[in-house]
């Protein structure tokens, strides 16, 4: 079980995707789960992204300031999954 850091829910790992932050500072979604470096988790839904953009939940989970470039680049990827 893993928390979405959009709505606060506790869900299966696998109803998840995983967002990353690499060695090098990069931020993507990791559809597969298994790339390297920190992770934080988002429900496939557009709108817990939108949640999580808007109350820094990514920018706290990886003590950055994220770019909206990054989200904007994110919820694209999302939309394209579903």
């Amino acid at each position: 079980m893993r928390k979405c850091i959009g709505c606060n829910e506790m869900k299966p790992k696998k109803e998840l995707v995983r967002v990353v932050k690499n060695k090098e500072g990069e931020i993507s979604l990791d559809l597969t789960g298994k790339k390297a470096g920190r992770g934080a988790y988002l429900c496939q839904n557009p709108d817990c992204l939108a949640a999580a953009r808007k109350h820094r939940g990514l920018e706290r989970a990886f003590s950055c300031r994220i770019p909206d470039e990054i989200y904007d680049r994110m919820e694209k990827e999302l939309k394209e999954h579903e």
